[in-house]
This record gives structure tokens, sequence and C-alpha cells, in this order.
């Protein structure tokens, strides 16, 4: 999160030097590199827009929200869509969920969304989106830990 800066794409080999857990996992990545949106928009499944909430405004978030860098900011805004708190991260049928990373400090650094498959997917800042098999996948250093998972019922599609 933070400024937008020319969008590079990122190897494999770079992903997994940020992400050293992600060698062992069989990842992939799944959509190009984008500065149009950013992880907390992609766990809400926005990929027009960056969410994040700077006090300048600059970057979306949603307006009855506190524009603070705080897990009860970003609880908060996925609650808006109807996620509530979960209890665990394992896949349940009929239910979306998403996981809010913090770091040593617990401000939110990361959010990923768990697929139909139970696999994960992450939008790695500017770069490319990926799929993982854990949570833990992308732990550590620059995503910390994760604090929240919150689920909501899926819509039925006809």
């Amino acid at each position: 999160m933070g400024k937008r800066a020319r969008v590079s794409c990122m190897s494999k080999q770079d992903s997994e030097k940020f992400f050293p857990i992600l060698s062992n996992s069989g990842y992939s990545i799944t959509s190009p590199a984008t500065p149009e949106y950013n992880c907390i928009a992609w766990a809400a499944s926005d990929t027009n827009t960056w969410w994040e909430p700077d006090p300048q405004n600059l970057y979306y978030w949603p307006p009855e929200v506190s524009r603070k860098y705080t897990l009860d900011s970003y609880i908060k805004a996925y609650e808006i869509l109807g996620y509530t708190l979960c209890h665990d991260a394992n896949y349940k049928s009929g239910f979306e969920k998403i996981a809010i990373y913090v770091n040593a400090n617990g401000k939110p650094t990361h959010a990923a969304r768990q697929l139909n498959s139970g696999t994960w997917t992450s939008k790695l800042g500017r770069l490319e989106d990926i799929e993982h098999a854990t949570l833990d996948d992308i732990s550590g250093f620059h995503y910390g830990s994760i604090a929240v998972i919150l689920k909501k019922p899926k819509k039925d599609i006809f």
C-alpha cells in the first residue's frame, strides 16, 4: 500500500525472495501487474480502484469508515460489504472469506481472499495477483501475520 509508482513485473524468483515460503508452496501468478487496485481492493473483489484510508483522500475508502491505518478501520471497511468476524480460515461452502494481515505494530499490511477451491488469492501491491495454498505462504517480514478472518455468505448466481 502507499504511494503508487511505476508498474513492473515481479518474477517468480523475486516473489520467492520477498516471500520465501512461496518457493515450496506451489503458488502461481494469476494476472499481470497493475497499479489500478491493491490487495485491500482485490480482497473485496474490486479490480478498478485502489483502496487506502489515507487522510488526504487520494484513494478510495468507504465514506462511512474512519480513514485510519488501524485494524478496526479495515474490519469496518469489509463489514460494510457484509463480512463479519470468523473463527477460522478453513474453507466452508457457501461463504467467502478474507484474511487481514498486520505488522508487528498492529498496522494492517495486506488482505487475501479465499477462492472456491479453498486456496487463497493475493495482490502483491502494484504487482501481480497470485494464488497460494495457505495464508502462511505470504506471512513474514513484509506482510506480518494474520490478525483476523472475516466471512460473508456467497451470493447465489443463477
